[in-house]
């Protein structure tokens, strides 16, 4: 078959692009999910997010090589495998991360990615319940919210940031970013809204939008320097479909760069070794990777917090479905971590380098959500600017093998310092005067952990990645020999291909990433439909 378009994974960019490419009725789109429809009950119901964590039918499951910043450790890190992608399966947390992240790519040289060009994409996508404003749009597919619950526990943990000297913030995504409060989110009625949902569903009753799912994308076909399709796996055959305009990559950042090495595009001495011909020499393919890294602490809570265990449990878990069933309310309807905090751990800082994530429930690992029965808090101080760089790549021409992931979490002294005081800050919250009628114990890791040894050896025993990788394809202005990508997105030296996802961006940006991701994609559709028009 051939088509305008071909478009590989349907997660936070891949769903987007479908939508805006297929509004063209003369454009012929075809989407390739690995993953299958998302139908499973777990992926709309909010805090079904434990659900979904670890199953592999809908989750790419992968796990880090072995980090020598974490006693040797290999990390968990889930990727959603399903329509949706990793919006479908993620905490519905909707940040934009800071101005200065935007105006500092515009700074390293990726003009037209400053603040002011990319507030427009972020309303675009937007239809926000709070109305329209300077910073928020109404009209966009993505459904954005106020949460529709105040937890008394939340309610105190806010109160604890003013104590300690942090403003309340009623938006992090308007003027300022600083201080606590409650985060919106990517809901809607007490149902998640993923780009599959949003951006997807309503495509696919055009014609010319065509959805391929259990289609596992095997390698990007080229003629001379020109990607002309796509070659996959579906139902255990192999297909080859053609791309008259574009290839677009948008697997996210473990998943594109692994494609274009597994296509011939990446360090030629790389590829060669794993027996894969070299179609172009790019050595910044897979290399830079970035993420958040976050170091979860757990505290055991009194005097009937209501806390998400004791919601969950008996005869209680009975009410909450009932009340999630009838009024699209509950503990059900949740986010992951309803209030958040963002701040500086060092006074001479431009903005905040730390996101403290509050979570008002306790589990035993990362893996295994099961709620503890005894009321708990989970408190996840989070590094958002890290020095630590780490890499995807091929580990073979097996294009079913996933790839070797090398997060290097806690691998500079400047990250092990600051997870210490962001550590130190997260017991600072919890010891305030607004927490102490609920504050029973510290159970992770342990009011004995008090010097910085014993604290950064929590810290490389329980840390890991908060799941926001980035900038694996990054992009960058000419002349920058490791940029994957010129400032529109296209794979340097290559005609006809380009990548549009988080591995995209030139920096993490300081905040959750899948809005932000949207927004790459918003932009890209734009600039995609702007060279089309050209080549006419």
């Amino acid at each position: 078959m051939i088509y305008d378009y071909i478009i590989v994974g349907s997660g936070s960019a891949g769903s987007v692009l479908a939508n805006r490419l297929s509004a063209n009725p003369k454009n012929q789109v075809l989407l390739l999910e690995a993953g299958p429809e998302d139908r499973n009950i777990w992926l709309r119901i909010p805090l079904g997010f434990g659900k979904t964590l670890t199953n592999p039918n809908l989750n790419w499951c992968y796990e880090s090589e072995p980090e020598n910043g974490a006693n040797g450790k290999r990390d968990y890190l889930p990727r959603g495998k399903v329509l949706g992608g990793s919006s479908s399966i993620n905490g519905m947390i909707y940040m934009r991360g800071n101005r200065q992240d935007y105006d500092t790519w515009a700074q390293m040289g990726c003009r037209g990615w400053s603040y002011d060009d990319v507030l427009p994409y972020f309303r675009k996508a937007e239809n926000n319940d709070r109305g329209e404003s300077e910073f928020h749009g109404v009209d966009g597919p993505l459904q954005v919210t106020d949460q529709a619950e105040l937890m008394p526990i939340n309610k105190a943990f806010i109160s604890a940031g003013k104590e300690v000297g942090l403003p309340f913030n009623p938006d992090f995504n308007g003027a300022e970013q600083d201080g606590i409060g409650l985060a919106q989110v990517t809901m809607s009625r007490g149902r998640r809204s993923s780009t599959s949902h949003a951006y997807l569903k309503p495509a696919r009753l055009r014609p010319n939008m065509h959805v391929q799912t259990l289609a596992r994308a095997h390698r990007v076909l080229f003629e001379g320097r020109r990607a002309v399709g796509v070659r996959y796996e579906s139902k255990g055959k192999l297909h080859e479909d053609r791309a008259a305009n574009s290839v677009i990559l948008c697997g996210g950042s473990y998943g594109s760069p692994h494609l274009l090495e597994l296509s011939g595009i990446g360090d030629g001495e790389r590829l060669q070794s794993l027996g894969i011909d070299v179609a172009h020499h790019l050595p910044g393919v897979g290399e830079g990777l970035q993420d958040h890294q976050i170091f979860r602490m757990r505290w055991r809570l009194k005097n009937k917090p209501r806390t998400f265990n004791e919601r969950t449990q008996g005869i209680a878990a009975l009410g909450e479905g009932i009340r999630y069933i009838t009024r699209g309310r509950g503990v059900l309807a949740n986010p992951t971590n309803p209030v958040n905090a963002f701040f500086r751990t060092r006074a001479d800082l431009a903005s905040p380098d730390a996101q403290i994530q509050f979570f008002p429930g306790s589990y035993n690992t990362v893996r295994d959500r099961t709620l503890e029965r005894l009321p708990g808090a989970t408190l996840g101080p989070t590094l958002l600017r890290v020095e630590s760089r780490g890499s995807v790549h091929a580990r073979s021409a097996d294009p079913t093998m996933n790839p070797a992931i090398h997060t290097n979490i806690l691998g500079t002294e400047a990250d092990q310092r600051s997870a210490l005081l962001a550590m130190r800050f997260a017991r600072k919250l919890m010891e305030t005067d607004a927490m102490a009628p609920f504050y029973d114990h510290e159970m992770g890791p342990g009011i004995d952990a008090q010097t910085d040894d014993e604290l950064l050896a929590f810290a490389q025993e329980t840390g890991g990645s908060n799941w926001h990788p980035a900038s694996t394809c990054r992009m960058g202005p000419d002349g920058d020999t490791m940029a994957v990508l010129d400032t529109r997105l296209k794979v340097r030296g290559i005609e006809g291909l380009r990548v549009v996802d988080a591995s995209s961006m030139p920096l993490v940006v300081g905040g959750n990433t899948n809005a932000p991701t949207i927004m790459i994609a918003e932009k890209a559709a734009d600039l995609i439909l702007e060279d089309a028009d050209q080549r006419v």
